[in-house]
């Protein structure tokens, strides 16, 4: 079988869409070799995190037209390119697939993540919100199955697109299977030296943005008199301004922000917290919930939404907008040693389901409905 890729997130992108992208590519080459790979991308680039460009057919624009409107190439123009190049089926790994999909030569799959931009429009301005509602739009009807990461991803296809629930595959997410070793201790010594990490800490992994809710986990550690250092891992934005003014107003002093950290340093992190803490408002699925489970850390996140899909029946939950909920629940597991090693032992059996053999399988199942 002759599979593309919409690759231009496993190029360029390092957070949470980029990762997917990177890790199905790895995850199918190394579990179905027998099968080619063509990965487009707009902009030339050999270079991939995770190495994978190097098996596979790497394609980019040659003519003028395309390397001067990349965005046009990839939206409107690949079609043809994906005929020529006897592709089989393509997958468009981040909820778009080309407005001239050469149907039905070329079978289609795409990965919806979230519709949070429908969900919560109040969180993204009208330019944005209006072409991702029309590339997901297109792509939830025009392609010949979905996969949803979630089965809360899955309903709001439902809810806003009127698509039938038999279109629609659910294929959680993974994470690097890195989380899932345990790094020894001269690894955590130099983790330990590089970033001056306290002997106990509490940790939080994700983007600084108002529906990540890190505010939340400040005011439940100032509320709640928490005396256990809080590290923060994560791409800053202007929301970063509201939690620094409420940590300077309340002299906060065992508050720390890590910037510029490198994947391969991130388990030893995860592994090494007390406890991890999500009290973000929505997401499609939460890898940083996977990756904490993996690396045998317990897991305070939020009620609702997917949450109970990614972190299971041992993770702990509160309400994202009651700090002084989460401010308990922090205390209570900290206080209890049988807890924490209980929260640990069944939140990585949980994780094992989300392995990469795993999700490899399923994306394939979805491909051989489709052929």
């Amino acid at each position: 079988m002759r599979i593309g890729f919409d690759a231009k997130r496993a190029f360029f992108n390092f957070s949470g869409l980029g990762n997917y992208s990177r890790n199905i590519i790895r995850y199918l080459g190394k579990k179905f070799p027998e099968h080619d790979y063509f990965l487009y991308i707009p902009k030339r680039k050999f270079s991939i995190r995770n190495g994978e460009s190097g098996k596979h057919n790497l394609v980019y624009p040659q003519s003028w037209a395309g390397k001067n409107f990349s965005s046009l190439w990839r939206s409107y123009w690949l079609g043809k390119k994906l005929e020529s190049d006897g592709i089989d089926l393509y997958h468009g790994l981040s909820n778009e697939i080309p407005f001239d999909m050469p149907r039905p030569d070329v079978r289609s799959v795409v990965t919806i993540h979230d519709l949070i931009f429908l969900r919560f429009p109040e969180w993204y301005n009208s330019i944005d919100r209006c072409i991702y509602t029309k590339k997901a739009r297109h792509s939830c009807h025009e392609a010949d199955r979905i996969i949803a990461i979630s089965e809360q991803t899955r309903s709001d296809i439902q809810e806003f697109f009127g698509i039938s629930p038999d279109k629609i595959d659910v294929v959680y997410q993974g994470c690097d299977p890195a989380f899932y070793s345990q790094v020894n201790d001269e690894e955590k010594i130099r983790l330990t030296e590089k970033y001056a990490l306290p002997p106990a800490y509490l940790l939080y992994v994700g983007t600084i943005e108002p529906r990540k809710n890190l505010l939340s986990i400040v005011q439940a550690m100032h509320m709640g008199s928490l005396d256990i250092p809080l590290i923060i891992i994560g791409r800053p934005t202007h929301y970063l301004e509201k939690v620094r003014k409420f940590i300077g107003e309340h002299s906060m002093k065992n508050v720390s922000f890590l910037q510029n950290v490198p994947n391969e340093d991130l388990p030893g992190l995860y592994q090494m917290a007390e406890v991890f803490i999500y009290p973000s408002r929505f997401e499609g699925f939460g890898i940083p919930i996977l990756e904490a489970l993996s690396s045998r850390t317990p897991v305070i996140t939020s009620t609702g939404s997917c949450f109970a899909e990614a972190g299971g029946k041992s993770s702990a939950y509160v309400d994202p907008d009651k700090p002084g909920e989460l401010a308990e629940t922090i205390r209570k597991i900290l206080d209890d040693k049988e807890l924490q090693n209980t929260m640990s032992t069944e939140g990585y059996a949980h994780a094992l389901q989300f392995t990469e053999d795993i999700i490899a399988e399923n994306i394939m199942q979805v491909y051989r409905k489709v052929l």
